[in-house]
């Protein structure tokens, strides 16, 4: 299987539609091509023809392309298309605005805006441990600016001062490590303490500002406070690994996507913890094509349709 190792070699590459299909293929079943429905390993041979495979079994839809059971199933848009647009997301550090791949790709703004949501919910951190060792929590507001809103949208959007009427993001840090972020619906202690006690691993060495939801994980972290009214590093005592991470973060939602909804903003965050955590260092190198690869293999197994996503289906809620 060929691994394109830039953009330009990827858009050459996978402007054969044989080639998007081998290689999603590859990803997707390693040691044979699997019938996505009934898990048989007894499958025809591929044909040319209709790009499809057969199982042997006999039951409804037993004939299936590679599409089938991937995000991209019931797609009228090519896979050249699929391949680049996550070449693109998970490789543009600040994100990439659902404009610029509908100018890219010749497609729709809607379609290039549905696509960008679907590949998120592929870039979801799957991994069920804890952060363990030295981690660092902290809460930061999502928002528009106030200053920058024409008056008749400050009126109807901004009701008070502060974090009112913003969206509150809880992120944690293992140092040298992954980072994770989730929506919280306020910074009360339950709340805090809940996303903690998920995401931290229970004797973990926790660093944490001078809020006071935090005061109780004493008990179970070896918790300290640095107070940002006094100080932002004492030591080993600081938030500043979180304060790049919301750094990145805030500047592609405002640079980039510019005004995205609180509904869906957790998908913003997948997004951006693919980036941070897989984004390497000087003993591991991670390349623009691992990125890539990496998000190719994640997006079996799932489904988001345009009804779940644009809320005209009921779904559970990410807060």
């Amino acid at each position: 299987m060929h691994e394109p190792e830039s953009l330009q070699e990827a858009i050459v590459y996978f402007s054969n539609p044989d080639n998007c299909i081998s290689y999603l293929a590859a990803k997707r079943w390693p040691k044979g091509v699997i019938c996505p429905i009934c898990g048989s390993e007894s499958v025809s041979a591929f044909n040319p023809k209709r790009k499809t495979w057969k199982c042997a079994s006999h039951h409804p839809k037993r004939e299936f392309s590679v599409k089938v059971g991937s995000l991209c199933e019931d797609s009228a848009i090519p896979l050249d298309k699929w391949l680049t647009a996550i070449w693109l997301l998970t490789n543009c550090k600040n994100g990439i605005s659902s404009c610029e791949i509908a100018s890219h790709l010749k497609v729709t703004q809607k379609t290039a805006w549905f696509m960008m949501h679907r590949v998120r919910l592929a870039l979801q951190d799957e991994a069920f441990g804890k952060l363990r060792g030295h981690v660092e929590v902290d809460e930061t507001f999502i928002g528009g600016k106030a200053r920058n809103m024409h008056l008749d949208k400050k009126e109807r959007r901004i009701t008070g001062t502060g974090g009112k009427d913003k969206t509150i993001v809880f992120g944690a840090l293992e140092r040298g490590g992954k980072v994770r972020a989730t929506v919280l619906r306020d910074r009360k202690r339950a709340a805090v303490e809940t996303a903690v006690k998920t995401h931290v691993e229970v004797g973990a060495a926790l660093y944490s500002d001078a809020l006071q939801s935090y005061d109780r994980l004493a008990q179970e972290y070896a918790h300290r406070v640095i107070d940002h009214a006094e100080k932002y590093v004492d030591g080993q005592v600081h938030t500043n690994g979180l304060e790049n991470f919301w750094s990145l973060l805030k500047r592609g939602i405002s640079g980039t996507y510019v005004s995205v909804e609180p509904f869906h903003l957790f998908r913003y965050l997948d997004e951006q913890v693919f980036r941070y955590n897989n984004r390497g260092n000087r003993e591991h190198k991670i390349t623009p094509a691992d990125r890539f690869s990496m998000a190719v293999s994640k997006l079996f197994g799932k489904r988001l349709t345009f009804a779940e996503l644009t809320g005209k289906l009921a779904t559970t809620t990410p807060f």
